[in-house]
């Protein structure tokens, strides 16, 4: 039985979800929601603070102030009130009311940003807001989760290592692109080791990530409005496209099984099982997929009959649209 004095030190690294037994799919899921911030990004906050108190940049009047759409926020509140930092997110209209909520409940502040950018997205706005905001006092600290190695190295050092070890004889890796840091990560640990593993990133419809057209994205999470600076498409094989509709249907043809995930996750199951059906049609190779975060944050949004009304219509989770891991 682990004890622990910190939230930061309790994360379930070892639980898959078999994918064949839910919908037919060969993939297993690593389920990283399971810790108190309820998503992957623990460990990229955990590692930001961490480098950034190791190199001075954090005094007892420091705030710290991140632009997040939602998970990177929580786990930095978490982590702000175990530590005694004041915290600011910035985040913009998508972010979950429940979200938004839990981290005020932590002692953080949020900020919404509704000023949309040129790509239809937020993030431009928001990202200078947080470096106006840093201009005008030094004591606001900006971690920059698009800029920050301690972002891809957290994964590096923990996310793909753990794989690597339950899965040895591993060929094929999804892995969602929001800031890219833990696909980054990932697909350096498997390069640079010399592991025969396909990693394959999985990005939103409308995401201008990977040189794609700007669109509409209601489903906070995966894609961004501004390329991440962390990206370097050397390092992965294949990219696979999400549309939001296909996100939903993922979602909820899982939690028609009992497991109620993210919208994240929706998006990187989607994408594998295609990618899968494509690539692999009637074969099982090992593959893993990396589910981001878990689902309660998103009752108000994917999984609420009238969020999915006022944004896709009555139609999307038509029986005639069900999801379907082959195309």
């Amino acid at each position: 039985m682990p004890i622990i004095s910190s939230p930061h030190q309790f994360n379930v690294e070892d639980l898959y979800l078999d994918l064949r037994g839910v919908h037919g799919t060969p993939l297993f899921l690593k389920c990283e929601g399971f810790n108190f911030a309820g998503s992957i990004k623990l460990k990229a906050a955990t590692e930001m603070v961490d480098a950034a108190e190791r190199e001075g940049l954090i005094g007892p009047d420091s705030v710290l102030v991140e632009s997040s759409s939602g998970n990177l926020g929580v786990a930095l509140a978490i982590i702000s009130a175990d530590r005694g930092y004041r915290f600011i997110c910035v985040t913009d209209p998508r972010c979950n009311v429940t979200t938004q909520r839990l981290m005020r409940s932590l002692g953080a502040e949020v900020q919404v940003i509704s000023t949309q950018d040129s790509n239809l997205g937020y993030l431009h706005s928001r990202i200078q807001y947080v470096r106006d905001l840093c201009a005008s006092n030094d004591r606001y600290v900006w971690l920059n989760q698009y800029t920050n190695p301690n972002n891809w190295r957290a994964h590096y050092e923990h996310t793909a290592p753990t794989i690597a070890r339950t899965f040895p004889d591993l060929d094929i890796l999804f892995v969602g692109a929001g800031t890219t840091g833990t696909l980054m990560g990932c697909a350096r640990y498997f390069k640079e080791h010399r592991l025969p593993v396909t990693v394959v990133a999985v990005d939103a419809v409308g995401s201008v990530t990977f040189g794609g057209l700007p669109e509409r994205r209601v489903v906070p999470g995966l894609g961004t409005s501004t390329r991440p600076q962390l990206l370097d498409e050397a390092w992965i094989d294949d990219v696979v496209h999400v549309s939001e509709p296909e996100t939903i249907r993922a979602c909820h043809a899982m939690a028609a099984r009992g497991f109620v995930l993210g919208g994240s996750t929706g998006t990187v199951v989607s994408g594998a099982a295609r990618w899968l059906g494509e690539k692999y049609p009637g074969e099982e190779p090992v593959a893993v997929a990396i589910s981001p975060d878990l689902g309660e944050r998103y009752l108000t949004s994917v999984y609420d009959e009238g969020w999915l009304r006022e944004h896709f219509g009555p139609s999307v989770l038509s029986t005639d649209s069900l999801w379907s891991p082959h195309p």
